[in-house]
């Protein structure tokens, strides 16, 4: 079982919070809010999304790099997978 199935509630709330923050967003799109309101709803979303990604990141190396109980060749793997991951969501 993998370390997001073990923190499921708690990244689902997140994920729940994130979608009204969207939610929000689209609204003040539609209903023609200030661009500098738009743009703090913008920011909002984006810190939540990297507040997630960083808690669903930090559980991984945790559990797939740094944990003692694994062998090199899945430490190796845990590692290529967020090596991976950092080069997608940094472009």
């Amino acid at each position: 079982m993998g370390h997001t199935a073990h923190n499921k509630t708690k990244l689902l709330n997140r994920v729940k919070r994130i979608r009204g923050q969207v939610e929000g967003l689209e609204r003040g799109l539609e209903e023609g809010r200030d661009c500098g309101e738009v743009l703090q709803l913008i920011a909002a979303v984006r810190g939540a999304v990297n507040g997630l990604m960083a808690e669903v990141i930090e559980e991984h190396l945790r559990e797939h790099v740094a944990s003692p109980d694994i062998s090199g060749e899945e430490r190796a793997r845990g590692a290529d997978d967020i090596a991976g991951i950092l080069r997608t969501y940094l472009k």
